[in-house]
């Protein structure tokens, strides 16, 4: 009798006992987990992408200081005669940051005119947010070799000549302009992000005015690039280095491609060349 009750005692036992799991999940707790992260993830992937694009803009910066300082290094040893932009332009086989045998070629940086100053290194430094060498095998190369960036040519990259009104006329080309006749060196652009909207986006050498100073009222096509988000990093004649953001963009319709879509423009409030210009 003893017995049986022991073994009734032992079953009610049993049968009251909770199921459990050993380890794992139920399908309950990993749809919340799986939610959980899901949440998680979109909360911190801007944060993250945001952080990337900050060191990215953060090396950038520092490439176009390089470049700046760099040519203040040459006009030093050429009797305070900035770099030209693109000597004997006609000849189109010279620029800043390279020189090419023939025009169908990419511009060698082992051949331009900085490359002394650069510690021995190959040429300039690419902007780690600008893809150059996917670019340039779309584009073939055209401008390869600036790194993503772009000199104010059109009044630091020549000898210009006032004849009045705002109007220029390049006296010489082989050589840029002299630093003494920069009048606001902090607030006067040297380099800057560029690219360019021909049919696709392009590498281009040039940072451009918003008007041509050789013919006074003729906009430029936009080449300064706000790469970084909304910024384009910009490199005064002084030597220092900011971020800009775009307020003002156009196309001539000369090119197909779209400027505005491809973050091309300018910034500033002013619809003038004083951001270039030396005056």
């Amino acid at each position: 009798m003893m017995h049986l009750l022991r073994r009734r005692r032992a079953h009610s036992t049993r049968a009251i006992r909770l199921p459990t799991h050993a380890g794992g999940f139920t399908l309950v707790e990993l749809i919340i987990t799986i939610g959980v992260l899901t949440l998680l993830v979109s909360i911190l992937l801007p944060s993250l992408s945001a952080a990337r694009e900050s060191a990215r803009q953060t090396v950038c910066r520092s490439n176009l200081r390089q470049i700046a300082v760099t040519n203040t290094f040459y006009a030093d040893d050429h009797d305070g005669v900035l770099v030209p932009g693109a000597a004997n332009f006609r000849a189109n086989l010279d620029r800043w940051h390279g020189r090419r045998d023939r025009i169908n070629q990419p511009f060698d940086a082992s051949k331009g005119p900085l490359r002394l100053y650069f510690d021995g290194e190959r040429g300039i430094r690419d902007c780690p947010s600008f893809d150059a060498r996917e670019i340039a095998a779309e584009s073939g190369g055209f401008e390869q070799g600036n790194g993503g960036y772009g000199y104010n040519n059109a009044y630091l990259g020549v000898q210009l000549v006032m004849m009045g009104a705002g109007e220029y006329v390049v006296a010489d080309d082989r050589g840029g302009a002299r630093m003494h006749r920069i009048r606001r060196p902090s607030e006067t652009v040297m380099f800057a992000d560029t690219a360019f909207a021909r049919d696709r986006l392009i590498e281009y050498s040039f940072a451009e005015p918003r008007f041509h100073p050789q013919y006074p009222g003729t906009r430029m096509d936009p080449s300064v690039h706000f790469r970084h988000g909304d910024q384009a990093n910009v490199a005064g004649a002084d030597g220092h280095v900011e971020g800009r953001r775009r307020t003002f963009t156009w196309t001539s319709g000369f090119y197909e491609g779209d400027p505005d879509r491809l973050k091309l423009g300018w910034f500033g409030s002013a619809d003038d060349n004083s951001a270039f210009d030396l005056d």
